[in-house]
């Protein structure tokens, strides 16, 4: 019963060592990657960054009126301090 527990462990301690290493693997190839997007389309990415600002003030727009409840319904705590 010993050796089947051992080799079992030992399974599973491939299995982790197999995940681990195409975890590493994944990250070097995606920085590869990244590197060879950044110097050989750098153009592409310059000419694109413009647009990704003017994107970015509606998707602010919208994320940032959460916290007070949009256009026109501000707190109304200032109106009840001034009829006090």
């Amino acid at each position: 019963m010993t050796e089947h527990t051992s080799g079992r462990s030992r399974e599973i301690a491939r299995h982790a060592n197999h995940g681990r290493r195409f975890s590493r693997a994944w990250w070097i190839f995606a920085a590869v990657a990244l590197f060879y997007l950044l110097t050989e389309h750098q153009a592409h990415l310059f000419g694109i960054l413009p647009w990704l600002f003017l994107l970015a003030c509606p998707v602010m727009h919208l994320f940032m009126h959460h916290g007070h409840g949009g256009h026109g319904h501000g707190d109304n705590r200032g109106n009840e301090k001034e009829e006090k």
